[in-house]
């Protein structure tokens, strides 16, 4: 397989350009720097081109690897044919390579193998290519009582498994009845019996059935994980007899069995029911369940990583001054303080809720902790006593307006895990773990990304069945997802953690841990290429990282912006053609937008490279992500218990799936948009309406206490009451109707009597 040229045809660009990309990432380049400064090498392959390119590069090796071995295995056996080796050679997936492999691949001896020793190959052949032959007449010849096949019913049943075992074993039949199951059978679960009360949540699949080709990949999760803790019973059936009727054909058809009511036709027809039931269906129930599997594990990681970009990328606050409440009852509110650069400054807990109820107390804590502080922002948590922590937050507000605070409420998924983390151990190694959490929701608020990349991605809580997935293909994706979020946002060198600086293209924890390390002991980076003193920070490392890391009021200006150390020269062009200063160039967008990028390339830095640099000298080190907004909780809403259908409520989006989307409305329940209430028109796709942090306006429509559930709508109430609208009614058509109905002359006699005649029976 030429994977060059089969990558282009499924990316719809041209083969140097695949070419060109697999040799940098074999050279070591990361998918963010031949995005952003190998543009003219790939022909302008973007991030996502390149990511889907890379994850393409990889089954497509590990495909080669398999036809290599297959190759080798057939060959050893002396079996391979120049038609065979072909077809092996053609494989384009490992479905279909593992279909051809079937027949030659190494097993435990079958009863089709013993029934070969025992000398029935030569009955099975003569039965399938003659069927005038008598059955029992023809297995007379092949008794052998050394071989145990002592009568006519042990010769047939050996001759059955031979041609059982072959029809089984034929890759195009494998083929074609693969898809045809695919394209037709039903995905089934019942409730294993005695299960019912321990398998609740599971209450929706007790009885179900739906089109495996069209199962949503969620539903699909929740039958496996049904089946996996033993409630549920999972299998594949057809509707209807036909289909299996349909298999039965195609077996009988590709090996030409024809019931002809010749002596052989029943046996065969026997044979071909046999190889069904026992050997293909079973086989293909496996096989399918699996791909079904696959398909919805690839569906939710795709699912998982957009949600996951969307919170990385959520607008941070950005520096101030900020007060991290990590709500509780009886262990009270931790309360942390960081500065602008998120520096643990002062931290400590209040206990204003139950039992202990020091209200006012509290807020005289925090008052003061604000003011010594100079306290901007408030974070609180989302968690339990959150919206009581918000309460204590908004009188705080009122009785101090001289303070100038603004409070937010952001998730807290993932900040108990942070906090017990060697990470954070290791960052704060006197801190107790309870406050950790605070520090977390404090700095998250000032930079989503900074801080999220801290934790394991999975643990974030934007997923869909994520313990249930690949774990291993998870985390390429989601650490793909990250390494993408920093570099498109960039990195300030002289104030970063080893964590994000991790992530940055062509660094790893080692290298990042040594960043830091020499910054403590030598102070802060004057410029980029001091970079190169730092232990292991190599010129290959300096060329994939040196562009994503910033410098700001260094030696040079430019270390602060996204252009490459190595594009300086151009800049240099064209200051010398200004006749101008590198300060008084950036940011002067009237100056920078009347210049022609092609009056600046070269053999080495075509237009896209000079566009970005224009682009980046006008607005150098811009942050990519949007102005920080907040939602704003309906103060009188607290509880599920609150909720009264028909109240709108401002929330924000925490997740987003194939069904629907989480809103967070402030009831520490998320309630639930489903995709067909997400606008007033149809929505295919969720993602196309909300991606996670979006700010909401959404109505409630019902509130089920008993199993905490929230359903929201965000339709107009115009449309979601035309959508309830009475249809009119099909009214049978009256005789009199009938009698006072004309045919236009327009149309022709043959369509107006075939028209009269559907009214007539109606």
């Amino acid at each position: 397989m030429d994977i060059v040229q089969t990558i282009a045809q499924e990316l719809a660009v041209q083969t140097k350009q695949v070419a060109a990309a697999i040799q940098l990432l074999d050279e070591g380049a990361t998918v963010p720097f031949i995005a952003r400064y190998r543009k003219e090498v790939t022909g302008g392959l973007d991030d996502t081109q390149l990511r889907n390119l890379e994850e393409r590069l990889i089954y497509l090796r590990d495909l080669n690897e398999r036809r290599d071995v297959i190759l080798k295995s057939i060959a050893e056996q002396e079996k391979l044919t120049p038609e065979l080796e072909q077809q092996i050679l053609a494989a384009d997936n490992k479905a279909r390579l593992e279909d051809l492999y079937l027949p030659y691949k190494p097993k435990r001896r079958t009863k089709a193998q013993i029934a070969k020793e025992a000398g029935l190959e030569p009955l099975a052949v003569s039965l399938l290519e003659n069927p005038d032959l008598n059955p029992n007449q023809e297995a007379e010849k092949y008794l052998n009582a050394e071989h145990n096949i002592n009568d006519v019913a042990a010769a047939l049943d050996g001759a059955k498994q031979i041609l059982m075992e072959k029809f089984a074993e034929d890759a195009e039949l494998n083929g074609k009845l693969r898809e045809y199951v695919w394209q037709n059978a039903q995905i089934t679960s019942q409730v294993h019996t005695g299960k019912e009360q321990e398998g609740a949540k599971f209450k929706d699949y007790f009885a179900f059935s739906e089109l495996l080709k069209k199962i949503p990949s969620h539903r699909a999760l929740a039958l496996f994980r049904g089946q996996r803790e033993e409630i549920l019973r999972v299998s594949l059936s057809f509707d209807a007899p036909e289909h299996e009727a349909e298999c039965l054909r195609q077996i009988a058809e590709r090996f030409g069995v024809h019931n002809k009511q010749r002596a052989a036709d029943n046996w065969l027809q026997e044979v071909v029911s046999w190889t069904w039931k026992i050997k293909l269906w079973l086989k293909l129930e496996v096989e399918l369940m699996v791909q079904l599997r696959q398909q919805a594990e690839l569906e939710a990681i795709k699912v998982f990583s957009i949600n996951l970009k969307d919170l990385l990328m959520a607008s941070p606050a950005g520096s101030k001054v900020t007060m991290g409440l990590d709500p509780g009852f009886r262990t009270g509110v931790k309360v942390a303080v960081v500065d602008a650069t998120g520096k643990l400054v002062a931290y400590t807990a209040i206990f204003p809720h139950e039992p202990r109820n020091d209200w006012d107390k509290s807020i005289h804590q925090l008052a003061k902790l604000c003011q010594e502080h100079k306290v901007q922002l408030i974070s609180i948590g989302n968690g339990t006593a959150s919206r009581e922590t918000d309460k204590l937050a908004i009188e705080l507000i009122q009785k101090h307006p001289e303070l100038k605070l603004t409070k937010i409420v952001v998730s807290e998924a993932g900040a108990s895990v942070y906090s017990a983390s060697e990470l954070a151990a290791k960052e704060f190694p006197e801190l107790d773990v309870s406050y950790r959490g605070a520090v977390s929701i404090a700095r998250r608020l000032q930079d989503p990304l900074a801080e999220l990349v801290k934790i394991e991605p999975k643990a974030i809580g934007v997923g869909q069945y994520q313990h249930d997935v690949n774990q291993v293909q998870l985390a390429r994706t989601l650490d793909n997802i990250v390494e993408d979020c920093v570099n498109a946002v960039g990195v300030d060198v002289n104030t970063a953690s080893a964590a994000l600086l991790s992530h940055v293209s062509g660094l790893n924890s080692s290298i990042a841990e040594n960043i830091v390390m020499y910054r403590n002991q030598h102070g802060a980076f004057s410029d980029r290429q001091t970079l190169k003193a730092v232990p292991r920070f190599g010129e290959k490392t300096f060329e994939q990282a040196a562009g994503f890391l910033r410098i700001v009021n260094g030696t040079q200006a430019l270390d602060a912006s996204a252009v490459h150390p190595e594009a300086y020269p151009v800049v240099e062009k064209i200051l010398k053609k200004l006749e101008s200063e590198i300060t008084t160039l950036i940011g002067n967008g009237e100056v920078l937008r009347k210049l022609s990028p092609k009056e600046f390339t070269d053999e080495k830095f075509g237009l896209p490279t000079v566009t970005d640099i224009l682009k980046e000298l006008e607005k150098p080190g811009r942050d990519p992500r949007p102005e920080f907004k907040t939602a704003v909780f309906q103060e009188d809403v607290h509880e599920l218990s609150d909720l009264k259908v028909g109240m709108v409520l401002e929330g924000v989006v925490t997740n987003v799936t194939e069904f629907g989307a989480f809103v967070d409305i402030g009831v520490h329940q998320d309630g639930l948009v489903h995709k067909s209430a997400l606008a007033d028109r149809y929505v295919k796709d969720p993602r196309e309406v909300v991606h996670v942090g979006k700010i909401v306006k959404v109505r409630v429509l019902e509130v089920d206490l008993p199993r905490k559930r929230i359903s929201l709508t965000m339709r107009s109430e115009e449309a979601a009451n035309k959508a309830k609208a009475p249809q009119p009614e099909n009214k049978p058509i009256t005789k009199k109707a009938m009698n006072n109905f004309k045919v236009p002359p327009s149309v022709s006699s043959g369509f107006g009597d075939a028209l009269m005649d559907a009214l007539k029976k109606r």
